[in-house]
């Protein structure tokens, strides 16, 4: 996703945050997890300068967040308490049920649960430590690492892959499954059926990864 960031320099704890969106993939938190252990210690502060975490400004002055959410739930389970957020919109004035309606209208919001069906916006959780795990949106991060399809700035995009690949193939349960789910969403990935997604790398075939 990008945006114009307005940075806000104070920190804010990772607790306080809001999602926008109901799932993450816990094997993509789980990597980021490994890679903050493997930094230097001195080199975490600048970290999270660099990383600052795209915020919206919402009733009752708390923060949405609209993007990051794989890193922020790192960062708490790695017991991080603040982190810099970048506000993109100050809706604060607005009341609960109007604001909803304008985040949702900019694409700001993805109420969609593990199986890809749309929730309400009240099923969305308070916190990130509430975020569940969508194993396709594990397989999505995994397939766009391998070069399966570009990154792109369209808002969710990973997450029309992984309801991409849902529908096509069965839902890891382990592992193996996972490791061969990887080499059948490359094949998929480079289809014509997934033409119309973003990042979709047009005359690319599955040996020429």
């Amino acid at each position: 996703m990008h945006h114009d960031f307005k940075p806000r320099l104070d920190p804010v704890r990772i607790a306080d945050l809001r999602p926008t969106q109901i799932t993450v993939g816990l094997r993509e938190v789980h990597e980021k997890r490994k890679e903050w252990r493997q930094r230097p210690v001195d080199e975490l502060p600048g970290y999270l300068g660099r990383h600052m975490v795209p915020a919206v400004k919402g009733p009752k002055e708390r923060y949405w967040i609209v993007d990051h959410h794989h890193l922020a739930l790192a960062l708490m389970k790695e017991c991080v308490e603040n982190v810099l957020v970048s506000v993109i919109a100050d809706l604060s004035h607005l009341e609960k049920r109007e604001f909803m309606t304008f985040m949702d209208n900019r694409n700001w919001l993805h109420p969609f649960d593990d199986d890809g069906e749309r929730r309400s916006h009240d099923d969305l959780p308070k916190s990130v430590a509430g975020l569940a795990d969508d194993p396709f949106r594990s397989l999505a991060g995994a397939v766009r690492e391998a070069g399966g399809f570009a990154k792109d700035a369209t808002p969710y995009s990973e997450f029309l892959w992984a309801d991409f690949f849902r529908r096509r193939l069965k839902r890891p349960k382990d592992e193996g499954d996972f490791d061969d789910a990887i080499e059948k969403a490359l094949t998929l990935s480079v289809s014509k059926d997934a033409r119309h997604l973003p990042g979709w790398i047009e005359g690319r075939s599955r040996k020429d990864g």
